[in-house]
Formats: structure tokens, sequence, C-alpha cells
């Protein structure tokens, strides 16, 4: 069977993605550069470099829909050169197949603001990450408007959930707390933020892919639980597992200090707009078109946590 979609990506969203239409019944592709250990059943895999205009061309040949879930390396510089070309190749790889692409976004491209963030926001051109993300969504905007792609952005704040390790709420939170160590937060631990959770997201890209095309050529932003502090909802997981949550924060303003010696405290000092004050996205207008039943904290922070503590067990077996 010919698969319908191509997931190009095999990160958190991506897995978690392909799992949804795998259990649907719908035949998936998984792209990317290296084969995953395991697939769903149903999921078939060919290798593809985004890079590379001819791979990402082969690799979506024939699909009805693209899933763009790709990520590279959290440093500026690799931002700048790979991501204007990624797009460039998915875009001409889209329109070669007739396909419609989701694109699974960030809110980076509004840059800093102090209100909740909507998607008629204008793009910013301050920062390197967020300049980037800017000029790649102004590159498939063009596209859609000239006809010659179907595009719609899924634009997701940080998320969370089972297996998400390099996450804020990853690895040094979820994970410390599950082997009962102290959870370590390069952000204010008390400062609202809104976080989605990957099932979630994963709902929210397969209602796009469902949608009709007066959905596509324009951005969506994923709801989220209400908004509440990392350390209300490290507090839920912690709850979850039967112990308290112990947490130490870094200061904001020792960042471009420590990024002196860190490089991956460096990148991030550009994006203390993300923590810096209370982050809120708007997502009335999904909401209104389609579904705002996600997730609570009670129940993702509590899955989170648990799924950390197997993992940990596992590794200590």
């Amino acid at each position: 069977m010919t698969p319908e979609i191509v997931v190009l990506g095999y990160g958190p969203v991506g897995r978690a993605t392909t799992a949804w239409l795998a259990a649907q019944g719908v035949p998936v592709r998984v792209a990317q550069r290296s084969r995953p250990a395991v697939l769903p059943r149903g999921a078939v895999f060919q290798s593809c470099d985004v890079l590379d205009r001819a791979s990402v061309v082969a690799a979506v040949a024939g699909a009805r829909q693209i899933v763009v879930a790709i990520g590279f390396p959290y440093v500026g510089e690799v931002w700048r050169q790979s991501w204007p070309l990624a797009m460039q190749n998915l875009l001409s790889a889209a329109a070669a197949a007739n396909a419609r692409m989701v694109f699974v976004d960030n809110l980076y491209m509004y840059g800093p603001q102090n209100e909740p963030l909507r998607e008629d926001m204008p793009l910013t051109d301050v920062g390197v990450k967020p300049a980037v993300r800017a000029a790649i969504t102004r590159l498939w905007m063009t596209a859609s408007a000239a006809g010659q792609v179907r595009v719609a952005a899924l634009r997701a704040p940080d998320f969370y959930g089972p297996g998400v390790g390099l996450s804020h709420l990853g690895d040094l939170a979820f994970g410390a707390l599950a082997r009962g160590k102290r959870a370590m937060l390069i952000a204010p631990p008390d400062t609202p933020h809104d976080f989605a959770y990957v099932p979630d997201i994963a709902r929210a890209v397969a209602t796009l892919l469902d949608a009709p095309d007066d959905a596509f050529g324009q951005a969506w932003h994923m709801p989220s639980a209400p908004i509440r502090t990392p350390r209300q909802i490290l507090d839920l997981g912690a709850r979850a597992l039967g112990t308290s949550a112990r947490i130490s924060s870094l200061p904001q303003w020792l960042l471009p200090a420590i990024g002196t010696v860190s490089p991956m405290l460096r990148e991030m000092t550009e994006m203390r707009f993300l923590w810096d004050r209370p982050y809120r996205v708007d997502a009335q207008k999904f909401k209104d078109r389609f579904w705002s039943d996600v997730t609570p904290f009670e129940i993702g922070a509590a899955a989170t946590a648990r799924s950390f503590r197997e993992r940990a067990a596992a590794l200590a077996a």
C-alpha cells in the first residue's frame, strides 16, 4: 500500500504523530537520515536528508500529505544555514508531489512580547534564531500565497510528555525527580508559562491533516492546558511519584556569563525573552475551528513523571 502521509523527522512529535496515524490505519512513511529502532505497525521507513533536494523529493513522492517535524541542533549558525535550505527543499518537494504540508513550528518568530501571542502578530528580525524562524515563515507564506503549495503551520510552545527528554521539563526536570534527585530548571520556576503536551500536538497535526484546504495557507496556535508555572507542573508530577518536587533554577542574569563557557547556555541567552516574563499563547483561533479539550496537567504531568520513573527503573535493571 502506498503511504498517504510522509512524516519527516522522528523526534517526540514525529513519533507521536506517526503512532496516532498508524493507530487509525493510515499508511505512513517515516523519513529522516537514520532508521528508528522501532516503528509502529503499518509504518515504513525511507532515508532522507532534508538538506538535499533530490532526497526530499524522493521521500515524499506519491504522498498525499507531508508532516514536517524536523529539528536541527540548537545553534544559531546551524539554523541560519540549514533552515532556509531545508524549507526550500520541502516546498519544492511538496509542489512536485502536489502534497499538502503541515509544518510543526515553534513561536520564536514573534520575538519578545508582553501579551499573549497571536497568529496576526508581526514577524521579528531580532535575534538569530527568531529571525531564522521568521525568514522560513516568509518562505512558506509566499509560496502558499502564490498557489505553489498548500501549507498549514502548527505553532506550539515548549512541549513536554512521556519520553520527551530534551525539554525544559525533560531529563533535567521530570527525569531528575524520577531518579529521586533535585530538578534543575534553566528558567524561573515561578513564572507562568504555557506548555503543550506532545500527544495533544500529535492530535492537532492529525486534525489539520483531516481539515479541508481552507485551513491551509495560514498558521494555527497549539492549544495548551490552562497556564501554570514550571513549579506547579513539576509538583503535580512529583505527587504522582509519591514524593515532593525539589527544584533548583539558574538565574537568568547569569546566562551571559555562564554562556562564555557553556555553548548551550550561550545559545539560550538570546532566548531569555521566553522566560523573563509570563509566556502565554492565544490559541482561540484553533479552539473555535477545531477543539479545545487538551490534556490537563494533572494527567499529563503524572503520565510524564511515571514514564521517566519507568525508564529509570529499566536502565537500572
